[in-house]
C-alpha cells in the first residue's frame, strides 16, 4: 500500500498463448532512490492461480525507479503452456530451430512518485510480452 512518502507496486501475468494466467512465475523486486543510484533487492513472490502476486515487498522511502524481474522461461518449459502455445500457434518452436523461449528473462523498469500506486500487468507468449500502467 502506498503512503505519502512512498509507492506501492503491484503486477499479474496473462500468458496470452493459453488465455489464462500464468502460475508459478518467479518475479524479483528492486528499486533505487535516484537514476545513479544502485539497484536494491527488495525481495521477491511468485504469481499465484490468478498470476498475481499479492505480496510484494513494499517500497522504501525515496524510490524514484522500480525493476521487476519475470523469470519466465522456466514457466514455459515446466508447464503445459509452451505445448498449449504451439498447438495453437501452429508450433513455432517445432518448426524453427531457435530456442523454445524467445525472452527466459523479462525485465521491466519504471519511475515512481510517492503516494502513488502502480501496478503493471505482463503479457506473455513465449515468443513475445508487452506491458503497461494498469489501474
Amino acid at each position: 500500500m502506498s503512503t505519502s512518502t512512498t509507492a506501492s507496486v503491484s503486477t499479474h501475468i496473462l500468458d496470452t498463448s493459453a488465455g489464462r494466467p500464468a502460475e508459478g512465475v518467479a518475479v524479483r523486486l528492486s528499486a533505487r532512490a535516484g537514476r545513479d543510484a544502485q539497484w536494491r533487492a527488495l525481495g521477491g513472490s511468485a504469481t499465484d492461480a490468478d498470476g498475481r502476486c499479492k505480496d510484494l515487498p513494499a517500497l522504501p522511502e525515496g524510490t524514484t525507479h522500480v525493476r521487476l524481474d519475470f523469470a519466465v522461461e522456466a514457466y514455459f518449459e515446466g508447464s503445459t503452456a509452451k505445448k498449449q502455445a504451439d498447438a495453437q500457434q501452429d508450433a513455432p518452436a517445432n518448426r524453427d530451430s531457435g530456442p523454445g523461449v524467445f525472452f527466459p528473462e523479462v525485465a521491466i523498469t519504471f519511475a515512481v512518485v510517492p503516494g502513488e500506486h502502480y501496478h503493471v500487468p505482463l503479457l506473455l507468449n513465449p515468443f513475445g510480452y508487452s506491458v503497461y500502467r494498469g489501474s
